[in-house]
């Protein structure tokens, strides 16, 4: 008993160090984000002056925008190819969608140094670099993760329902809105939300492709080494949006998962 509670007490500490160590840094930034001085070390006392300063530096506010509309339209189309290409492939025979399935893993376990250069050699003989070659480039990119997010549980939907759907009278669209995307919901939500993610976030392909049109990573990259509390602030608020979508993601799939259950 003694060795059973020794035990407890171990992992308990285990598991405290380790998320200490993942989110201290994390924490430590969001804290020196209401910093009133330049310090990244020192409190001198609590305020919004690098909030506000965000607001006033045009090439901040425009590198939002260029991350935002790029990964809310990467996202919204990466979803809807990634999510019928499952549901596609599903159908196919087990040799055809094993193939399909590695070459589906291929860019996820690409290093992003060679598909961002990729992409770049196979863009610049069609546009020049920019936003336009950014986004094609983050739907490129989205597109696997959604489809390995969707297709297990398209896998496991009864192929039948699709089939009764259609001979009672519902044409192709209204049997694939009313018979198989509400059981498949969850994992397009999750689906979505890890290609939102990967766009918000990504630096190398957007370095590569970007050209004069800069997100916030590598807005980021450029700016000269040193303090600069300012980056705490728009870090904090980045990492913010973030767990936003992650949150309701987690609660929206939940639900969907419990009313599966019950059902």
């Amino acid at each position: 008993m003694m060795k059973t509670n020794k035990r407890k007490i171990f992992s308990i500490i285990f598991i405290i160090l380790v998320v200490l160590f993942f989110y201290l840094p994390v924490l430590s930034l969001i804290v020196f984000s209401f910093n009133k001085g330049e310090s990244l070390t020192r409190w001198t006392g609590f305020s919004f002056r690098w909030y506000l300063r965000l607001t006033e530096s045009q090439v901040i506010i425009d590198a939002v925008q260029v991350t935002i509309i790029v990964a809310v339209i990467a996202t919204v189309i990466s979803t809807i190819i990634g999510t019928l290409a499952a549901i596609a492939f599903a159908r196919y025979k087990r040799r055809v969608r094993n193939t399909i399935l590695t070459l589906n893993n291929i860019p996820i376990v690409n290093p992003e140094i060679v598909t961002a250069i990729g992409m770049l050699l196979l863009f610049k003989m069609f546009i020049d670099p920019g936003m336009t070659a950014m986004l094609l480039a983050h739907i490129s990119f989205c597109v696997p993760y959604v489809f390995l997010t969707v297709y297990p549980k398209v896998r496991s939907l009864d192929p039948s329902l699709t089939e009764a759907a259609m001979d009672l009278g519902a044409t192709p669209f209204k049997a694939l809105r009313h018979a198989i995307f509400p059981q498949i919901k969850g994992a397009v939500l999750a689906g979505a939300a890890i290609a939102f993610t990967m766009s918000f976030d990504d630096f190398v392909i957007s370095y590569f492709t970007g050209g004069s049109a800069n997100n916030i990573s590598v807005y980021l990259y450029k700016l000269p080494r040193g303090a600069n509390p300012s980056i705490n602030a728009l870090s904090t608020l980045i990492i913010v949006v973030i767990t936003i979508i992650v949150s309701i993601n987690f609660i929206k799939t939940n639900k969907q998962y419990k009313k599966e259950a019950l059902e």
